[in-house]
């Protein structure tokens, strides 16, 4: 990689870590592009030659914050004894998740009603949907699910999960309404799923 390279992707890190942690405090709409700017410490052409505007540079936060869920989430899958565990270890971590601020404002709030919803789940379904077929197909292999439900319930599980993830993110009391929702995955999961024998 050339040196002029390297400092293009810097420049185009430091704009996407900056405008994370200003989007996450301050939200989209009250976050511009000038505040980026100026933390950032990067002249407007720097930015443009990157991103097209704020909601390009928005989409590639929201990319970055879905790599970093990706990372964590094949991390607590890692000792897992079988798919199922393995199934159910990401999903209680996705859900816990949901209690960081970041993942609230910019996945579960402004990712939404900023992308439009289609191409938000597009977005998160490049990852996860591929994932928990994988899972769930390892299931299906063990006698637990017939194998024509598996790509049907990918996206019921993962459409729950993301539902709860929000009804969190949004609660009052956001302990209780965690405790709440891993006590429902585990069952949901339990019962949906339990491995034979």
């Amino acid at each position: 990689m050339t040196k002029r390279a390297a400092q293009g992707r810097a420049t185009r890190e430091q704009l996407i870590e900056v405008a994370t942690r200003l989007f996450a405090e301050r939200g989209y709409e009250d976050t511009s592009i000038e505040a980026v700017l100026a933390v950032a410490g990067v002249s407007r052409g720097a930015l443009y030659h990157h991103f097209t505007g704020k909601d390009d540079l928005f989409g590639a936060v929201v990319e970055s914050v879905n790599d970093r869920i990706m990372t964590e989430l094949v991390a607590t899958t890692a000792g897992a004894a079988d798919a199922f565990d393995a199934l159910q270890a990401a999903a209680l971590a996705w859900i816990d998740l949901a209690g960081d601020p970041v993942i609230q404002r910019i996945i579960l709030t402004d990712g939404p009603s900023v992308l439009g919803l289609e191409r938000w789940r597009t977005m998160d379904e490049q990852r996860s949907v591929g994932a928990a077929r994988a899972m769930l197909q390892e299931i299906s292999d063990s006698g637990s699910l017939p194998p024509e439900l598996v790509e049907s319930f990918a996206h019921m599980i993962l459409g729950a999960l993301d539902e709860i993830a929000m009804v969190i993110a949004r609660a009052e009391d956001q302990e209780a309404a965690l405790a709440d929702g891993r006590a429902a995955v585990r069952e949901l999961l339990r019962r949906l799923l339990k491995p034979a024998g």
